[in-house]
This record gives C-alpha cells, sequence and structure tokens, in this order.
C-alpha cells in the first residue's frame, strides 16, 4: 500500500520549520506554504502537526513568536529562529546528512550472486 505525502515528514518536521524561519519570520499557515511550495508540492504540514510542533519548538527556545498582521490583514502569530535554534537547525542538518548517507550505503548494496 502507497504511503501518503505526509509520511515522508516524520520526524524530519522541525527541520523543516527550522529552516523555513531561516529565511525570516512567518506565521504557521505561510510555513506551510513554504515547505508546499519549495518542495515542489511534494511536502504537506497538516495544521494538527504543525501547531503543536511550534508550540515544543518554543518551549525549547528554538523560536520565538509574536502578534502581527499577515497580508490579509488578520492577526497572526509570526515566528521567528533564534540563536538556540540556528544552532539546532545545523544539528538537525547534520544528523539529516548522516541518515541520508546510511540510507544511500543499504540502497546501494548490492549482495554477490553466487
Amino acid at each position: 500500500m502507497a504511503k501518503s505525502k505526509n509520511d515522508h515528514l516524520q520526524g524530519t518536521l522541525v527541520m523543516l520549520v527550522l529552516k523555513s524561519l531561516e529565511q525570516g519570520a512567518m506565521h504557521g499557515w505561510g510555513i506551510t506554504l513554504h515547505i508546499e511550495s519549495i518542495s515542489n508540492q511534494v511536502l504537506r504540514v497538516e495544521e494538527g502537526s504543525l501547531y503543536p510542533a511550534l508550540h515544543r519548538m518554543e518551549q525549547q527556545g528554538w523560536i520565538a513568536s509574536e502578534w502581527g498582521m499577515s497580508e490579509n490583514n488578520r492577526r497572526a502569530r509570526y515566528y521567528r529562529l533564534t540563536a538556540v535554534g540556528k544552532k539546532q537547525l545545523m544539528a538537525e542538518e547534520k544528523n539529516w546528512r548522516e541518515i541520508i548517507g546510511a540510507v544511500g550505503l543499504v540502497m546501494s548494496y548490492s549482495p554477490a550472486k553466487g
């Protein structure tokens, strides 16, 4: 059975959000649109996953938030990356590269045929 596109995000949401906020402050919907756009509509972040993750990241001190007005004149909470969040993003990216490398090794393995 094929997995949904959202399954691709398992374990990577924090990294994707921190990377998005590296571009500048964004509200939740803006983060969702940014990830979807940059991934060519492959990755979709659901509100039910995003807002709890944002809350946890704020508690960790990786992001900070403040209220502001959105592009369509609505009140929205804007999130921004903190200095601690930048360090966390670097750690997340390092870990991601290690995982990609390890998966690549497994996928390229070809047992000797005999």
